[in-house]
């Protein structure tokens, strides 16, 4: 991930300008301004990496916001850490050596964005590690947290799983509300076949078996099945594969730990997990911070 990029540093940006990071009072009240520091971020409990290149961000953005900082922060991290990286408790994730006033203002930011992104790496990856051996793969959502889209969906493919749409641009995902608007599957995909911009695929939402057939007979290109069983998505993945066409299939609604190996082994090619990006709870790491 690209963490000068535009998108990344407003991100950044707008958490250090939340936190008021260069009006950090207790810090000025109490802190030598010439006082050195070495920080250690520290694994508290056993997880998945995600945005570790974030400490060099927060710390280069907020030198930029502030003005007055002038020593360039070290960051040293040992070589077998990055992100993806399985993680065990109490392994050091990277070691800080910088003004101690800069480091105390930043490390709170530096923390709550290591925090989510591990969060969701960690549990995508258990979602992963839950279907391995079949053919299906694990896809996010739209459901992740306003202004962090970019971080949320970078963190679910450290954990091993796959983007699904980036945006509305990115394709088109014909849902129930969409079909009954328009007035029905097929009036809904002749629209959509005759006004998509270049090669977009068009994904349909179906709920049942009738749905579905009449959503292959009008010209969906890729299946989403709506909160069906396993059981019923068996017999949805029986049926298209004797379709003419390739056509993908993707399981959505209700999923859990408990019961995505059963959607896996029903013959899916994605399970869509809407819980991977609103439900994850973020990790446990800690900075400790000594004179240097």
């Amino acid at each position: 991930m690209d963490w000068t990029s535009r998108r990344a540093t407003a991100i950044v940006e707008t958490a250090l300008t939340e936190d008021r990071a260069t009006r950090d009072a207790t810090t000025y009240a109490c802190i030598d301004p010439q006082q050195q520091a070495t920080a250690t971020v520290l694994a508290k409990q056993d997880c998945v990496l995600s945005g570790v290149g974030v400490i060099q961000r927060v710390l280069d953005v907020f030198a930029a916001l502030d003005g007055a900082v002038v020593a360039h922060p070290e960051v040293v991290m040992h070589g077998e850490i990055f992100d993806g990286v399985r993680l065990r408790k109490g392994h050091t994730v990277a070691v800080i050596r910088h003004n101690a006033r800069v480091i105390l203002s930043c490390e709170r930011v530096i923390l709550n964005i290591l925090q989510r992104m591990s969060g969701i790496a960690t549990e995508t990856r258990k979602y992963v590690d839950a279907v391995a051996g079949t053919r299906a793969r694990i896809l996010d959502t739209r459901k992740t947290m306003p202004g962090l889209r970019l971080l949320d969906k970078y963190a679910v493919r450290c954990g091993g799983g796959q983007n699904h749409r980036l945006d509305l641009s990115d394709g088109i995902l014909i849902k129930n509300n969409h079909i009954d608007l328009a007035g029905g599957i097929q009036t809904v995909l002749e629209r959509a076949h005759r006004n998509r911009r270049g090669e977009q695929p068009i994904e349909v939402e179906v709920r049942n078996l009738e749905e579905l057939e009449q959503a292959l007979q009008f010209g969906a290109e890729a299946l989403l099945l709506d909160n069906m069983t396993p059981e019923m998505v068996r017999q949805a993945v029986d049926r298209v594969q004797k379709h003419t066409r390739r056509i993908s299939t993707e399981a959505s609604g209700g999923i859990t730990l408990e019961n995505v190996r059963a959607y896996a082994e029903a013959g899916v090619d994605y399970i869509s997990v809407g819980a991977l990006t609103h439900s994850s709870r973020a990790v446990d790491l800690s900075m400790r911070i000594q004179p240097a």
